[in-house]
């Protein structure tokens, strides 16, 4: 028995190619939504939130929270752990999740040449001047995919796959009928050897899993017959002291026997290592005007390990909030273009799960009222206490904690 992964492009009539492997194989279909959910259930995050990995935009958060690296070592987990069953096609980005040591997986691609892709997108409806650019913006993503999960900038490259079907050139029934052929061959039974990789990438996976909830998600995870490799992607000062915590990790991890470790083709890129500290928001930004005031109290505050993304007036924080939704905002009052109050008002009616810091040294007790009956959790006058601002953070965190 055997196990089919599809990736492909969009608009490329790979639906009805998909349809009819499926007829032919009789195999179960699962997609990128049945892994999502899977995920979700195994990480405790939202659906939501693991979708985004997909995404060729990373979260100005995410060199605080790392949900993107999250996502993923969570998303390996559902696939390898479906693995154990036989008779299924992937199809999507998780596609790519499957080590290639797996031998009985069939891996495939539907591609065509652009015209034919446009062709097919304006018989679905899509306007022919926006074709192409539908087409690119989804390549887009599948190139940023290949690229974090296979360092490939060619998501269509030859040698990802063991079958590239061009469907401009061949009709569905004749790539469902290659597919059989392929299936029928020894190489893509299930062996022993096949079923002990699938148990390696099980253990790896969670492994990876255990690394990046305790911070450490710049370490990937390699495993055969319960020996484990953990590959340094991030160059950091003390690696002897590194390799010695990941060891303790690993011993209390069931199934490794022993571990080892080497340092991956991106040691030697400079990165923020920020370990997770519980007590403060990974999601804090900072708006003020006085870009001066706002990059020191920034610097200042990471030295507490508290890292935040700054916004230099009214319409960029609320830019942010529309696609990031951070948990923690501190804001000025008198800013030019959209105030403070204003921004204020607007965050608590769309997102009133903000905490919203009021820090201004331009107040009176009168915005003190308003702006603490609009929903703000404090109210702080400059100059501040650095300390009594990261005291303030840390129960308004408390506070979000405690409604979740």
């Amino acid at each position: 028995m055997s196990i089919i992964s599809i990736f492909s492009g969009k608009y490329c009539n790979e639906e009805i190619a998909i349809k009819e492997i499926i007829a032919i194989s009789g195999y179960k279909y699962l997609t990128d939504s049945d892994f999502v959910s899977k995920a979700a259930k195994l990480s405790g995050m939202s659906e939501d939130k693991i979708s985004k990995a997909f995404s060729s935009k990373t979260s100005v958060f995410n060199q605080f929270t790392r949900e993107k690296e999250k996502s993923i070592a969570y998303l390996k987990l559902a696939v390898a752990e479906t693995l154990t069953e036989d008779n299924l096609i992937i199809n999507g980005f998780t596609a790519h999740l499957i080590p290639s040591k797996i031998s009985h997986v069939l891996k495939i691609c539907l591609i065509a040449d652009m015209k034919y892709r446009i062709s097919v997108a304006v018989s679905s409806g899509v306007q022919e001047g926006d074709a192409s650019k539908v087409i690119h913006k989804s390549d887009e993503e599948k190139i940023a995919w290949t690229r974090t999960i296979l360092e490939k900038d060619d998501p269509w490259n030859i040698s990802l796959y063991d079958m590239v079907l061009p469907t401009d050139k061949m009709n569905s029934k004749e790539i469902a009928d290659m597919v059989r052929k392929s299936l029928e061959k020894d190489v893509l039974k299930t062996t022993e050897q096949s079923k002990k990789a699938v148990q390696d990438f099980i253990l790896a996976a969670h492994f990876e899993t255990i690394l990046v909830n305790e911070g450490y998600y710049f370490v990937n995870a390699e495993a055969e017959n319960g020996e484990v490799t953990l590959i340094i992607n991030k160059n950091v000062l003390m690696l002897e002291k590194l390799e010695k915590e990941l060891q303790a990790i690993a011993t209390k991890v069931s199934g490794v026997k022993s571990v080892s470790t080497k340092v991956g083709k991106k040691f030697y890129q400079t990165d923020i290592v920020r370990k997770y500290d519980l007590e403060m928001p990974t999601k804090l930004l900072l708006v003020d005007d006085e870009r001066q005031f706002v990059q020191t109290l920034s610097e200042r505050l990471f030295m507490r390990e508290i890292g935040s993304v700054v916004a230099y007036d009214g319409e960029s924080a609320l830019n942010i909030i529309k696609e990031e939704e951070p948990e923690v905002m501190i804001l000025d009052l008198k800013m030019p273009g959209i105030d403070g109050i204003e921004v204020l008002k607007r965050v608590k009616q769309t997102n009133p799960k903000i905490e919203v810091i009021i820090l201004t040294g331009h107040g009176s007790e009168e915005d003190r009222k308003k702006c603490m009956e609009l929903g703000a959790f404090a109210y702080l006058e400059k100059p501040v206490d650095v300390n009594l601002l990261s005291e303030t953070i840390k129960k308004a965190n408390e506070k979000i904690k405690q409604s979740k």
